[in-house]
């Protein structure tokens, strides 16, 4: 997982809305390990990335005018190597995605997926989330926010790190369209508790949980092989999914 925020360094005024709005800066979600790209990931840059990739900027991008239609658009933050992201892209046409990652060689594997496949719905970020969020995302323009297996940041003092803060949902709530839905999926249960009691408290948003707690995995989130080995192992997977209603 890659992205993330933090206490809010100051207030800027939201170009969409002209309301203030915490702009989430200081404390990172991440820690950007580059890692060595292999040659197809590296050649998948090389050549993809022109018809996928999409480049960080100061103003909201004209989603429409990205994808050349209008369609409900899917954004999930943190892609890692991208293959579930592709699934889930190629069994939709009907919807376009954008995945955002910081580490390379997954943006490298998940354009080679992507190019494979043949998908024509499916653009990327290589650059931190809540600054493609605060700014190159256009308000009210998201159906739906994926958080799929965020680190955790399992130690207490570094639970600041945590992605799912409520100055971060805000911002999420504010590039949602009304009904729109964040999803969010992790492994570890004191994080899933965390997600909820953030998520309970957090003004505009309502669980879509019929015991106001978790929901089971939507056949639309691929099960990953993390995921499998795991439930082999006897370890829970807790899904969160929040709908926006004001």
């Amino acid at each position: 997982m890659s992205n993330t925020p933090v206490q809010p360094e100051s207030q800027q005024t939201s170009a969409d809305s002209g309301e203030s709005v915490p702009y989430i800066r200081k404390i990172r979600s991440f820690v950007l390990r580059e890692g060595r790209l292999t040659k197809g990931q590296q050649n998948a840059l090389d050549n993809h990335w022109p018809a996928f990739g999409l480049s960080y900027q100061s103003s909201s991008l004209d989603l429409p005018r990205v994808f050349g239609r209008s369609a409900p658009v899917v954004l999930e933050i943190g892609f890692g190597m991208g293959k579930s992201l592709v699934e889930m892209a190629a069994n939709a046409p009907d919807k376009d995605f954008i995945g955002i990652e910081v580490h390379k060689p997954g943006v490298g594997a998940c354009l080679a997926d992507a190019a494979a496949a043949g998908l024509t719905n499916l653009r990327l970020f290589e650059h931190d989330a809540v600054e493609v969020l605060n700014d190159s995302i256009a308000n009210e323009s998201l159906n739906t926010v994926q958080l799929f297996f965020p680190d955790p940041w399992h130690k207490k003092r570094h639970h600041k790190r945590r992605i799912v803060q409520p100055e971060f949902v805000q911002l999420l709530r504010q590039k949602l369209q009304i009904g729109g839905v964040f999803h969010m999926a992790t492994d570890w249960q004191n994080y899933a508790e965390h997600m909820l009691e953030v998520m309970q408290n957090a003004p505009g948003f309502q669980n879509v949980s019929a015991s106001a707690d978790y929901v089971e995995r939507p056949a639309h989130r691929p099960l990953t092989k993390f995921e499998q080995r795991g439930q082999r192992l006897g370890h829970g997977v807790w899904d969160l999914m929040f709908t926006r209603i004001s």
